[in-house]
C-alpha cells in the first residue's frame, strides 16, 4: 500500500495523518501531545512556543501512524505540511532556532505593525495587500530587532512554522512560499515581489528571506539522518506547505473564485477565494496568497475571523437553555419558533474586538425583546440566526471586493451540525452549502500528492472527499432576509 503523509502543526498539538493514495482514505491519524501543548507567556499578551517542541511532537506522531498501519518508510511517497499562521521563527546558519517562536496570538507587535501602516500609508498598504493591523510576522521581527538587537544580529533566515518543519525534515533546506510570505506581510502583490516598502521601513535585509519555492512542488526531500530517526525513506519528497486557513480551504477543495471555506467553532472563520487583486478600504478583512496563487492566475484568500460565534451558542447552552439538554435538543427548541424569532435579534460580538467592525468591541446584545411573547426558544433561535447573520455580514464585504459567492464549503462539525444555522446562512446569502468530512492533516497529505505529481490536480486529489450534505437556500428567502436587514440596522445603530 502506498501512502501520503500529512502534518498539521497546530498551537495545541501536532497531528499526523497517513492517506492511502489510491482510495484517498485516511488510514491512520494521531496527535501529540495528548494534553494541550504549552504556550510560554512571559508577559500579558505574549505567546511563544519552542520550535523544537513541534519537532519532538512530529517525531512521536510519525512513529505512531507508521506503527498503527504497519507502513514502511518506502511506502510513504510524499509529505505535506499545514501550520499555524503568522508565527516567527528565527534561525542561525546551522538552522538552530535562536529564540522561541512568537506565535499567531502574541499581541506585542501590534504597535510596530500599526506604525508601519501609518508610515507607509494606508492606501499603499491596502492596495498592495500588505494588510492592517500589522500583528503579522514582519512586525514581530521588528519587535525582535528593537528589543533583542544582539540576537537579531545572529539571524540568518526568518521562517514561518511550516518552513521550520520542512527545514528539519530536509536536514537544512531553508525555503518558503509566496503564500507564506504574504501571511507575514512581506509580499507585494502589485509588484509581485518581496515588499520594498515593508523591508525598507523596518530596515530588514532581503537576505533574511528564504529561497522562494512553489507551494505545490518538490521543495526538498527527507535527509538520511531524519529518515533513520522517523522511520521514513531518505529522499521522500516534501511537496506542499500551507498555513492552516488556506490549507483548510484546500482540504475542502476550495480553489476557485467565489468559493468559500467556513468553520464555526468557538470563533468563526470565513475564507473566500478572490480572482483579482482587490481590497476592503476599511481593512475589515485580511488578504493572502491562496495555495494555488500563481501569476498570472491570481488566487487570493480573503480571510474573515469572527470572535463571537460558537462561543455564543455555548453560552446559551450554559445559561439560557433548559437544564441538562444537549445541542441537538437546543436546535429542536429553536426550530419551534418562526424565522426571525418574532422580532428578536441577538448581536453575537461578546468575545472581544471584531475586525469586521473595524476593531470595535460593541459587546453582545439582545434587541427587540417582548416580555409577553419571547421565550427561551426565541432566544436560542435568535442566537443562531445572529451568528449566521455575522457570517453574512462579513461575506457582504467580500462581495463588495468583487467576490461572486455561490458555494460555501464546510466540515460537518460544530455549528454546521445545526440545520437551523445552515438553512439561515444559505437563505440569507443565497449560496449553496456543501458539507464534507475533512481534516487539515489529510488535506496537507493530499496537497503533497498534488505537489509530487501523484495526482494530476486538486480535483483528482479530492475526488474521494466524503460529501455529507448539501443545503440550498429556502424557496422563500424573504423572511430570512427581512430578519437580516433588521439585525444589520440594529448592529449599525449601536
Amino acid at each position: 500500500m502506498n501512502y501520503l503523509l500529512g502534518y498539521d502543526i497546530g498551537t495545541s498539538s501536532v497531528k499526523a495523518s497517513l492517506v492511502e493514495i489510491e482510495s484517498g482514505k485516511c488510514a491512520a491519524s494521531t496527535f501529540f501531545p495528548e494534553s494541550e501543548a504549552p504556550i510560554i507567556a512571559k508577559q500579558a499578551g505574549w505567546a511563544e512556543q519552542e520550535p523544537e517542541s513541534w519537532w519532538k511532537y512530529l517525531c512521536q506522531a510519525t512513529q505512531k501512524v507508521l506503527a498503527d498501519t504497519g507502513a514502511k518508510g518506502e511506502d510513504v511517497k510524499a509529505i505535506g505540511i499545514s501550520y499555524q499562521m503568522h508565527g516567527l521563527v528565527c534561525v542561525d546558519k546551522e538552522g538552530k532556532a535562536l529564540r522561541p517562536s512568537i506565535i499567531w496570538c502574541d499581541g506585542r507587535a501590534v504597535p510596530y505593525g500599526n506604525a508601519a501602516f501609518d508610515a507607509i500609508g494606508g492606501e499603499q498598504c491596502l492596495s498592495h495587500l500588505l494588510n492592517s493591523p500589522g500583528n503579522f510576522t514582519a512586525a514581530k521581527l521588528a519587535w525582535v530587532k528593537e528589543n533583542e538587537p544582539e540576537l537579531f544580529a545572529k539571524i540568518h533566515k526568518v521562517m514561518l512554522p511550516g518552513d521550520y518543519i520542512a527545514m528539519k525534515l530536509s536536514g537544512g533546506d531553508m525555503k518558503t512560499t509566496v503564500s507564506g510570505l504574504s501571511e507575514g506581510m512581506f509580499w507585494d502583490f502589485k509588484n509581485n515581489e518581496v515588499s520594498k516598502d515593508v523591508m525598507n521601513h523596518f530596515g530588514f535585509s532581503n537576505d533574511l528571506i528564504c529561497e522562494i519555492v512553489p507551494t505545490f512542488s518538490v521543495q526538498s526531500t527527507v535527509c538520511e539522518a531524519v529518515a533513520a530517526e522517523l522511520g521514513l525513506a531518505a529522499g521522500t519528497p516534501i511537496s506542499y506547505r500551507g498555513g492552516d486557513q488556506p490549507n483548510n480551504a484546500l482540504s475542502l477543495n476550495v480553489m476557485e473564485p467565489g468559493e468559500i471555506a467556513a468553520t464555526g467553532g468557538t470563533s468563526g472563520v470565513v475564507y473566500g477565494v478572490l480572482g483579482e487583486v482587490n481590497y476592503d478600504k476599511l481593512s475589515r478583512v485580511n488578504t493572502f496568497a491562496h495555495v494555488n496563487h500563481n501569476q498570472p492566475d491570481t488566487r487570493l484568500g480573503v480571510l474573515l475571523c469572527i470572535n463571537g460565534t460558537g462561543i455564543l451558542n455555548a453560552w446559551m447552552k450554559r445559561t439560557v437553555a433548559p437544564e441538562g439538554i444537549g445541542y441537538a435538543d437546543m436546535n429542536d427548541l429553536a426550530e419551534s419558533v418562526p424565522v426571525g424569532a418574532e422580532g428578536l435579534s441577538i448581536i453575537p460580538f461578546g468575545n472581544g474586538a471584531e475586525r469586521v467592525l473595524q476593531n470595535q468591541n460593541p459587546g453582545a446584545s439582545v434587541s427587540g425583546i417582548n416580555f409577553n411573547i419571547h421565550t427561551k426558544a426565541h432566544m436560542l433561535r435568535a442566537a443562531q440566526e445572529g451568528i449566521a447573520f455575522s457570517f453574512a455580514y462579513g461575506m457582504d464585504i467580500m462581495a463588495k471586493m468583487g467576490m461572486d459567492i455561490k458555494t460555501i464549503k464546510a466540515g460537518h462539525a460544530n455549528l454546521f451540525l445545526s440545520p437551523l444555522f445552515r438553512r439561515t446562512l444559505a437563505s440569507v446569502t443565497g449560496a449553496t452549502i456543501e458539507l464534507y468530512e475533512t481534516d487539515g492533516a489529510v488535506g496537507a497529505a493530499k496537497g503533497a500528492g498534488i505537489g509530487a505529481g501523484i495526482y494530476k490536480d486538486n480535483n483528482e486529489a479530492f475526488s474521494t472527499l466524503k460529501h455529507m450534505a448539501t443545503v440550498k437556500p429556502e424557496a422563500d428567502c424573504e423572511p430570512y432576509k427581512q430578519a437580516y436587514r433588521l439585525w444589520v440596522e440594529r448592529l449599525e445603530s449601536k
